[in-house]
């Protein structure tokens, strides 16, 4: 044997020892086989809003906010959609079912008077179980089992609404989403609060995201799901952003309202953004090097008074709210789970 060819053997059964702690799906991975290395990309100051909103309550209410879209050039030159790309964006479905929704007028008092026989059932497996799914996103979730899209948020921004999901797949299935913090300062990651705005309030201020959902077959939103983020903003400087194997980490901006530190660059604020991955919907994409997802409390996430989520409290009995490690910064998320 040649030592070019010993050499290739001897590298193949190395990684075939050491590699065995990845999935086959790093097969699917653009990126490295533990999936770490993402190019980070740096915008400053507002995007250009391209879209005026995806979406307009038919109806009038009292907290309606325009879902714009924007788009921002980062300083290697990459176009990026702001505040991200969407499958409501592109008019994919399915739309989500309402559990509770202002401007569709559908507001039931508490869980007995919640009907799921009306909800459409995704088939992703035919030989499957059916689950039913209760979600609430703050602000717009895509939810995609075994790269199947089998809900999309009908309302992006606000009013708050919380949606019903069905679907039939077998064991193991893999759930991922995609969730937005939506901006109202496309590309600042910043929103008017309180509305309306007057010399004691501010439209620079930084919202925060949180998912919650409980399915039939016991799985919940907890730590055990991972959570990676794409977006964050608003920031002083880009170097605010720590970057440590695969985490992306402001440790020095705080956590959650009221210890966020509010930066005061306003127009001025950086960005950083990171390229979300390709087939990060499908069953085989490698998450294993992604950071767990951060769990995080009714009062963390400001819904002590949502009627889209207080109203139900049995539909989500035993689910915690998570995001990333920022509530606060983290502005587009993905978050995923494979149930077993």
């Amino acid at each position: 044997m040649n030592l070019k060819r010993l050499l290739v053997n001897s590298a193949l059964l190395i990684f075939g020892v050491m590699g065995s702690q990845y999935s086959s799906a790093a097969k699917d991975l653009p990126l490295d086989p533990d999936n770490t290395v993402y190019k980070r990309m740096v915008t400053q100051g507002p995007a250009t809003r391209i879209i005026e909103t995806l979406y307009k309550c038919p109806v009038t209410v009292r907290n309606h906010r325009l879902s714009a879209v924007g788009k921002i050039t980062a300083t290697d030159g990459t176009v990026i959609t702001m505040p991200a790309e969407t499958a409501l964006q592109k008019g994919l479905g399915p739309s989500s079912a309402n559990l509770y929704s202002e401007c569709a007028q559908i507001t039931p008092k508490n869980a007995s008077e919640v009907s799921t026989g009306d909800v459409p059932l995704v088939v992703v497996d035919p030989d499957g179980e059916i689950i039913t799914g209760y979600i609430v996103a703050d602000n717009y979730y895509e939810m995609w089992v075994n790269g199947k899209l089998v809900s999309v948020d009908n309302t992006p921004y606000t009013p708050f609404n919380s949606a019903i999901v069905k679907f039939k797949v077998k064991r193991p299935y893999t759930m991922a989403f995609l969730l937005v913090d939506w901006d109202e300062q496309l590309g600042l990651g910043m929103e008017q609060f309180p509305v309306p705005v007057t010399e004691k309030t501010s439209q620079w201020y930084p919202g925060d995201g949180g998912l919650i959902a409980k399915f039939s077959d016991g799985t919940v939103t907890d730590s055990s799901w991972k959570a990676q983020t794409f977006y964050i903003a608003p920031l002083n400087d880009p170097s605010e952003v720590v970057e440590k194997g695969n985490v992306h980490d402001t440790p020095q901006k705080g956590r959650v309202h009221p210890f966020a530190k509010k930066p005061d660059c306003k127009d001025q604020c950086f960005a950083v953004h990171y390229p979300i991955p390709e087939k990060w919907q499908t069953k085989r994409f490698n998450d294993l090097s992604w950071p767990r997802a951060w769990e995080y409390t009714d009062e963390d996430i400001g819904v002590n008074n949502l009627p889209a989520y207080t109203r139900y409290p049995e539909l989500f009995s035993g689910a915690r709210w998570i995001w990333t490690q920022n509530l606060v910064f983290d502005n587009v998320v993905i978050a995923r789970k494979t149930v077993r």
